[in-house]
């Protein structure tokens, strides 16, 4: 009888191959599951609001912090969680599979593994980029249950904006078998759509203000991700209204709407 993991991972599988869909990130429980109570369909972590969360920089958190919270996320909501795992905790392939393993172990039937080297602050080398990728591909084929491994190329965001190497690099991860390719930062439809004409495996976006959903749908993307965007505007509210009442006195802005019953409930 299939395990609630592996139903899990075949829902998360199936969002893949039917229409497009937004995949919100939560920071933490809490968070997980308001979001799954509005009707999202699957999670994913993210690595900078969750960093925040611990009064870190993104980049700032271990593996093991990434598992715990992982598991929090995947034990607060019956949808498909999806892990964040930036560069797999190290330069070697094998800790990239390890990272996929062991998030796969905390619940999570998705996670991604990305090209860039925080420690000497650059995009690794294609070539050792590949077999980092190729590790986390055989970690997840290796799970007795489905695992959508994302690939990402981070050239966009690591002030490298060369569109022609996130293309190249996005082609070697889906030879390599990802399941899901994802260029963070990729700043206009035409750049959207160049990606997404030049595989065949789904495309992740990362969501910007200038861009509408369906135009990102339109441009030939699967899914949309919210990265830290939702943590820093919930910081936002926080910051605006502690400001009104150190300065002004003003405690409106600490009123409740009626919608607060509705997420207090989905907390259960």
């Amino acid at each position: 009888m299939p395990t609630a993991q592996h139903e899990k991972g075949e829902r998360f599988r199936a969002l893949h191959e039917g229409g497009p869909f937004v995949i919100p990130n939560p920071w933490d429980a809490g968070s997980a599951k308001v979001l799954a109570g509005l009707g999202f369909e699957a999670l994913a972590t993210t690595s900078s609001g969750f960093a925040f969360t611990l009064g870190r920089h993104d980049g700032g958190v271990s593996l093991d912090e990434v598992v715990e919270h992982t598991r929090a996320l995947a034990k607060a909501v019956d949808v498909p969680v999806s892990v964040d795992l930036e560069n797999g905790y190290g330069a070697e392939p094998e800790q990239a599979a390890r990272a996929i393993e062991r998030a796969a172990n905390a619940g999570a039937v998705g996670g991604s593994i990305e090209d860039y080297d925080p420690e000497d602050e650059r995009i690794y080398d294609l070539g050792p980029a590949l077999e980092r990728v190729t590790a986390a591909v055989e970690a997840a084929r290796g799970l007795d249950f489905p695992f959508v491994l994302t690939a990402r190329a981070e050239n966009h965001i690591r002030n490298n904006p060369d569109l022609d190497d996130t293309i190249a690099r996005l082609q070697a991860f889906e030879r390599a078998g990802a399941d899901v390719l994802y260029a963070p930062g990729l700043r206009s439809i035409d750049e959207i759509s160049a990606v997404c004409e030049a595989t065949t495996k789904p495309v992740n976006v990362l969501a910007r203000p200038k861009l509408s959903l369906s135009e990102i749908f339109e441009a030939g993307a699967q899914r949309v991700s919210l990265g830290g965007s939702l943590a820093f505007v919930a910081v936002s509210a926080m910051a605006a209204a502690a400001e009104a009442i150190r300065d002004d006195g003003d405690f409106a802005p600490i009123a409740l709407g009626p919608e607060l019953g509705g997420w207090l409930g989905a907390l259960g």
